[in-house]
C-alpha cells in the first residue's frame, strides 16, 4: 500500500516448499500450478444511454484447472486408478488442500480446492539420450478455491 513501509526483518515467502493432501494422504510433487480466479466479465449498455461505451459488470467467477507435476514411481498408479473411476457424468470428487510451508516446515497459506477431479493425465516423454527424471501431469478442476492463512 502507498505511504506504508516494508519492515526490513520479514522477507517475502519462497516457493519451493509445499505440500498437497487429497483423500487424506499428502503426496509429494514437483509443481503446482494453476491456482487462480477470474471474474467473467458482463458488458452492457441500456438503449438510452448517451454514453458512446457499455458498462463493464462483475459476472460469474470462473476458476482454471490446477496443474501438478510429479516424478513417477514404480508400481505408483494411483492417478490413472482415479482417472479410470470417471463414468458418464460421474466421478469421485475430492477435496485437495495445498499448503505453502515457510522455511521451518509450519504452513503459512493454505489454497483449498472444492469437489476436484481429474480431467487429463500426461505421462512422460521417453528419451534414449535424456537423464531427466520422469514426470507425470495430472491437471484438475474443480468447483471452488478459498484461501486460508492459517
Amino acid at each position: 500500500m502507498a505511504g506504508e513501509t516494508q519492515d526490513p526483518k520479514i522477507w517475502p515467502l519462497p516457493k519451493f516448499q509445499f505440500s498437497v493432501t487429497m483423500n487424506g494422504q499428502t503426496v509429494s510433487f514437483q509443481e503446482v500450478s494453476g491456482l487462480d480466479i477470474e471474474a467473467q466479465v458482463i458488458e452492457y449498455r441500456a438503449g438510452d444511454s448517451t454514453n458512446w461505451s457499455t458498462v463493464k459488470m462483475p459476472g460469474i467467477r470462473k476458476f482454471g484447472n490446477v496443474t501438478l507435476k510429479k516424478g513417477i514411481f514404480v508400481h505408483d498408479n494411483r492417478f490413472w486408478a482415479w482417472f479410470d473411476t470417471i463414468k458418464m457424468n460421474t466421478v469421485p470428487r475430492t477435496p485437495m488442500t495445498i499448503a505453502l510451508l515457510d522455511q521451518t516446515g509450519n504452513t503459512t497459506m493454505v489454497w483449498t480446492l472444492a469437489n476436484a477431479w481429474p480431467t487429463k493425465i500426461t505421462g512422460t516423454d521417453l528419451k534414449a539420450d535424456g537423464n531427466e527424471v520422469a514426470v507425470e501431469t495430472i491437471e484438475v478442476a474443480h468447483e471452488g478455491l478459498t484461501i486460508a492463512n492459517p
